[in-house]
């Protein structure tokens, strides 16, 4: 799977930023034509969207276009303009407001037959799709298994906080009144298990308070801790706080390692199945749950500090 710990948000219409988007150190980058785009500028920002992509520089992140919802007029012009215009140099379409499967079959579908138009690798370009009121999440494990494309579901906070008539204009932090507990949980737990049950990422949405960098990461400290696999960043200041949160501390990722090379050698060399290291009892189990820590330290280029010595 690809490295998502951060995900960039870009405005198509303005230039300058697609142009500094390609120097920070995020893991994905989406291009946006939908909310950060105002109508007037849609055709405009789709043709920057192509230049972009087919003249920068985006080594190391993950290229994504996030088309507008299919609601509007602007949704088929969006795919068959970005893809056949730049295909080639890209790896995910994120469809917003996804409300039922039939919406990411429908994209699926268009880029298949976009792929064999142009010549391109047919399903080689994955969906992304979020989740933004409640009839998406009543739907979610539908959507989750509606396409081989998929590659994770995203929460989308602000839609979804109004579709439920969540009391509050803050995004991200708990409404008034909300006294104990986290009004977000059963939202973000739902997410994960249908993301989970059909082998996807899930990614948490944004927090707009560009500024409160310690308020991003106590909400993106949550997201993590839960298994999300990392946060939309909407501004410079954040990418940092990000990308260490959604990574393993050294010392965790050290664990990891030592328990899959302690495993492997008690299994084939001693023939044992739960054995000790150091005053840990490691089994099956065990190596299930160093698997997850470790394929994260390694997508974020950690280097072991430790080796396994039986």
């Amino acid at each position: 799977m690809r490295s998502r710990r951060s995900v960039l948000a870009v405005p198509g219409s303005n230039p300058r930023f697609l142009e500094k988007a390609q120097t920070l150190p995020v893991d994905e980058v989406f291009l946006d034509l939908e909310d950060s785009v105002a109508p007037a500028a849609k055709e405009e920002a789709r043709a920057n969207i192509v230049t972009a992509l087919r003249e920068g520089d985006w080594s190391g992140k993950t290229r994504v276009v996030r088309v507008n919802d299919l609601t509007t007029q602007w949704t088929y012009r969006d795919v068959i303009e970005i893809v056949e215009g730049a295909g080639d140099h890209l790896d995910c379409l994120m469809l917003p407001k996804v409300q039922d499967p039939t919406e990411v079959i429908w994209l699926d579908t268009l880029l298949t037959q976009i792929e064999k138009t142009m010549g391109y690798e047919v399903g080689r370009i994955g969906i992304e799709a979020q989740i933004e009121n409640a009839r998406g999440l009543v739907n979610v494990d539908a959507i989750a298994g509606s396409s081989k494309r998929l590659e994770t579901l995203v929460f989308g906070p602000a839609d979804f906080m109004a579709s439920i008539n969540m009391r509050t204009l803050v995004v991200g932090e708990q409404p008034p009144g909300y006294a104990e507990g986290d009004a977000y949980h059963y939202i973000l737990m739902r997410l994960l298990m249908a993301a989970r049950s059909h082998d996807l990422q899930v990614i948490d949405g944004p927090y707009l308070q560009i500024k409160d960098v310690e308020g991003f990461r106590r909400v993106a400290m949550r997201a993590a801790a839960l298994g999300f696999d990392g946060k939309w960043v909407l501004h410079p200041a954040q990418v940092d706080a990000c990308n260490e949160v959604f990574s393993p501390s050294q010392e965790d990722y050290d664990h990891a390692e030592l328990i899959l090379e302690a495993y492997e050698y008690y299994t084939t060399v001693e023939k044992r199945g739960a054995v000790m290291l150091g005053d840990e009892m490691i089994d099956e189990a065990s190596r299930k749950m160093a698997l997850v820590v470790a394929a994260k330290g390694r997508a974020a280029g950690l280097s072991r500090t430790k080796r396994f010595t039986p």
